[in-house]
């Protein structure tokens, strides 16, 4: 999952950065308005965070500008503690949840988990294809019960794949949600982790659609 941080306060914007890629997110940041903007509107992105006091352009310009284009990404705003006109600015501009500063990051993870969840159509905090689950919480996998250790980048292709479950994803796609901006965008690497997670969870748990992308399945006899 790929994910941008807009925040013009340095130490804020790196230790939410540091925080998401812990986490296993592939994270951007920009620190002005003007950046921002235009990172959201040609990149893809998973779920945006927002401050809303930029400098260049100010974030509610910002995500009034984004909803005007079109774009569907949840955003996640970032307000000053006690200022209730700010929250409902950022709801009313199309903003999908906010966090007042200061906040707990783990409070902000999770926000953030359940945007994307929702935004994807998954209700659970778990994400399932037969046998195989996913703890979004914990960052755990298992088959059949059993725990299965994923390296951070299969990690991130796995959970992509299952929170679109049934779907083609292309290659493109892919690269675009679990990589950040600075990626070779020019690398074979996805297949190199679809191959890994099949010796992992099951030569089929990843079909190839030729010339599309890939899909996950639910299994016929779930």
């Amino acid at each position: 999952m790929r994910l941008l941080i807009v925040e013009d306060e340095p130490n804020l914007g790196q230790q939410l950065r540091n925080a998401l890629e812990g986490a296993g997110y592939a994270v951007d940041l920009a620190t002005d308005g003007e950046e921002g903007l235009y990172l959201g509107s040609n990149e893809q992105y998973d779920a945006i965070i927002l401050d809303l006091g930029l400098p260049e352009i100010d974030g509610l310009t910002v995500l009034d500008r984004w909803r005007k284009e079109g774009k569907t990404t949840p955003v996640l705003v970032l307000t000053a503690r006690d200022s209730w006109s700010d929250k409902v600015a950022g709801l009313d501009a199309g903003a999908d949840d906010y966090v007042a500063k200061p906040f707990q990051t783990e409070e902000l993870i999770a926000r953030l988990r359940a945007l994307i969840r929702r935004a994807s159509g998954n209700a659970s905090a778990e994400l399932i294809a037969g046998d195989i689950r996913l703890d979004t919480r914990s960052g755990k996998v298992t088959k059949a019960g059993e725990p299965v250790k994923l390296t951070a980048q299969e990690y991130k292709l796995l959970s992509y794949l299952l929170h679109h479950k049934g779907k083609v994803v292309s290659r493109t796609e892919l690269i675009e949600h679990i990589y950040d901006q600075d990626f070779d965008r020019d690398s074979n690497t996805i297949e190199v982790f679809v191959t890994r997670i099949r010796k992992k969870l099951g030569a089929d748990v990843i079909t190839t659609i030729r010339g599309l992308g890939y899909s996950l399945e639910e299994p016929a006899d779930a």
